[in-house]
């Protein structure tokens, strides 16, 4: 059976809900389960069925968005290999991150929540694999073997540099009243990585389909991490 238990219960897929919208609304450190159960309409004692803690309850809340973020990127990799060239991913990566707000927050340097999600080792080892730094520092060696990008320039100086460009990138696109009229963002961004990036000649379809199959597996291997996260965070175990 799944460990996203929401899947088989109505009541835990309120409260998760509840919780969501009571954390952004107000921070970690103020909500209270009283509060998540009767925004969920259930007693507190049900929240408690499922999740030991407030703070199980929005590690796993957490979890769960990291993990809709990268099934996401995978789907699309998998589907089409082609996905994993630097200016395609970049977009991608950044406009897929914008669509989940607790990620957002702890970007914004939410104490409460970044002090939540670091209070274990192997935690804090697994949520940092998937900071924009540590996704740059994975994925730009695998580009790099299969010629995806340029080997004129140190590898982490471009590990730098890109890793800047998705910062800044997604920083702006957060808020989209900065955006002059008439400039598409995506493509911008896209064009931004190819100059900094990509080699002067294309790779072969058999490279970027090496790449594609590499960076797969680390996905899933991070995937693997968030599902077991989530079902330690849970008290009925799966």
């Amino acid at each position: 059976m799944s460990q996203l238990i929401e899947r088989h219960s109505r009541k835990a897929a309120r409260i998760l809900d509840s919780a969501r919208e009571l954390v952004l609304d107000h921070g970690v450190h103020k909500v209270t389960v009283s509060e998540i159960a009767r925004a969920a309409g259930v007693g507190k004692g049900t929240v408690y069925l499922y999740w030991p803690a407030k703070e199980d309850l929005i590690l796993g809340l957490f979890a769960r968005e990291l993990l809709a973020f990268l099934d996401e990127i995978t789907t699309r990799v998998s589907a089409d290999p082609a996905t994993v060239l630097p200016h395609r991913l970049a977009p991608l990566l950044v406009r897929t991150g914008l669509k989940f707000p607790l990620a957002r927050r702890v970007q914004s340097g939410d104490a409460d929540l970044l002090r939540l999600l670091t209070q274990q080792a192997g935690d804090r080892e697994l949520f940092a694999r998937t900071t924009p730094s540590a996704l740059c520092e994975a994925g730009m060696p695998i580009h790099h073997r299969h010629g995806l990008i340029r080997h004129d320039r140190p590898l982490p100086e471009l590990t730098y540099a890109v890793h800047a460009v998705l910062t800044g990138f997604g920083a702006a696109l957060s808020d989209p009243a900065t955006a002059a009229l008439g400039v598409d963002p995506d493509q911008v961004l896209a064009d931004t990585v190819a100059r900094l990036l990509e080699p002067p000649v294309a790779p072969s379809d058999s490279a970027v389909a090496a790449a594609a199959d590499e960076a797969l597996v680390f996905l899933r291997q991070i995937r693997k991490g968030m599902l077991d996260l989530i079902e330690r965070s849970q008290t009925l175990q799966r």
